[in-house]
């Protein structure tokens, strides 16, 4: 596996939803012919349909974030509770470790230096992720939370195809992917952690969970306001790329 937020309340209004077309085709046909005084069916071809794919939902509970920034632990929130796990947003945020310290920013409103979310929450949890003051953390963070706290087969990393996200939701689990909030596409920046890690980042940078697939679209359990929503998936893949494919799948 390979190994990579979000605008303040007033900025998260964003929304978009598509709809499903589902269509199909039957074609028959019959023919006969005989003798004088004689009908004899002859035998005919059908086709057989290419199966319909399916949608399938996973009855994951929605939850709110409790505090400002930490979307990424009220999706592990969610996540944990599928499995009958049900642990608070605090006690999980206690473990993450935030880095409290306040970034190097540069030219243009751009962050040159700050902490490494791939191994602390960077940040001040109840901040400002636009001025900024507080960002989030990445998926070895969540991914050691959902081991330490009953899914020893949990995966994360960067990376992650597509098809392979559609076909996690398709078997039952339920996938905590990195998008932008409410799927608004905003620029991208790099900073330099203190320890020299390369972090890419966002100012919408956000976390939700997955909670359903179909043939165009994937369901999200969305803890900015505790909704849940379907998103078409060419939105959704656009989203995801910006964050290098990052996820944990739960199971």
């Amino acid at each position: 596996m390979v190994h990579m937020r979000s605008v303040v309340a007033t900025r998260r209004q964003f929304l978009t939803a598509a709809g499903v077309a589902l269509a199909g085709a039957v074609l028959t046909s019959t023919a006969a012919s005989g003798a004088v005084g004689t009908a004899t069916p002859m035998a005919t071809a059908t086709p057989t349909p290419a199966p319909t794919p399916a949608t399938v939902t996973i009855p994951v509970p929605v939850y709110q974030q409790s505090m400002v920034l930490d979307c990424e632990t009220a999706a592990l929130q969610q996540g944990l509770a599928f499995y009958g796990i049900f642990v608070s947003q605090p006690t999980l945020f206690a473990q993450e470790n935030a880095d409290p310290r306040l970034p190097v920013m540069g030219a243009n409103h751009t962050v040159l230096r700050w902490g490494n979310p791939y191994t602390n929450f960077v940040g001040y949890v109840n901040g400002s992720d636009w001025t900024p003051t507080g960002f989030g953390v990445y998926w070895p963070v969540i991914l050691d939370l959902a081991r330490k706290y009953g899914l020893p087969n949990a995966i994360g990393g960067e990376g992650f195809a597509p098809s392979r996200i559609y076909s996690e939701l398709a078997a039952g689990h339920p996938v905590q992917v990195w998008i932008e909030t409410r799927f608004a596409r905003v620029p991208l920046g790099t900073w330099t952690a203190w320890d020299g890690t390369q972090v890419r980042y966002s100012y919408a940078e956000h976390s939700v969970t997955l909670s359903g697939d179909s043939p165009t679209q994937v369901r999200v359990n969305d803890v900015l306001n505790a909704t849940q929503y379907w998103v078409d998936k060419a939105l959704f893949e656009a989203n995801f790329a910006d964050f290098n494919n990052m996820a944990v799948i739960f199971q």
